[in-house]
């Protein structure tokens, strides 16, 4: 995989590569008890907390496990993060409660899952708890339809709760 910066650009954002330099905005983004609530990100997300995740995300890229992109609009201002796992077609995304209700995490996820279709990925998918409203209409708002598979439960953070499987399938040449 080309590891040089990879940079994505489409409806109106620019998605990029975390650096050093996103550090505090990070810590900002993802120390929220929403956040801390519906992921498994570490809780309080502080400094240290900030600092292992770039280093996870970073590694997980060379692996070829995964991508993580800062969501943009101007290429430098971070108000959220979509990732993708090129393992299993997943994609992942979270808002930073200060940019919500501007349809960042639905275009988000549209310009990742054009990505991800373009790279390959016959199947994209989301895993949503059926009571996370809003994530369900962006899954919706982009293209993802709930499939029949079996909900995967799950238990983390000392809660335990079921994964509704979206599909976005590939566009038809």
């Amino acid at each position: 995989m080309d590891m040089s910066p990879l940079r994505i650009t489409a409806h109106g954002l620019l998605l990029r590569d975390w650096t050093s330099g996103d550090l505090a905005v990070l810590q900002e983004l993802f120390d929220d008890p929403d956040i801390a609530y519906r992921t498994p990100l570490e809780s309080p997300f502080d400094q240290a907390a900030a600092q292992r995740y770039l280093h996870s995300a970073h590694q997980a890229r060379r692996g070829h496990e995964r991508i993580h992109l800062a969501i943009t609009t101007d290429g430098q201002q971070a108000m959220g993060e979509v990732l993708l796992n090129l393992n299993t077609g997943s994609i992942g995304y979270i808002v930073g409660a200060a940019h919500r209700g501007q349809g960042l995490a639905a275009r988000a996820l549209r310009t990742m899952t054009e990505y991800a279709h373009s790279a390959g990925l016959t199947r994209v998918i989301l895993e949503i708890e059926p009571d996370n409203h809003p994530s369900i209409s962006v899954a919706r708002s982009a293209g993802f339809r709930l499939t029949d598979v079996k909900p995967e439960t799950v238990t983390d953070k000392g809660r335990t709760y079921d994964l509704l499987t979206w599909e976005h399938p590939a566009p038809v040449s």
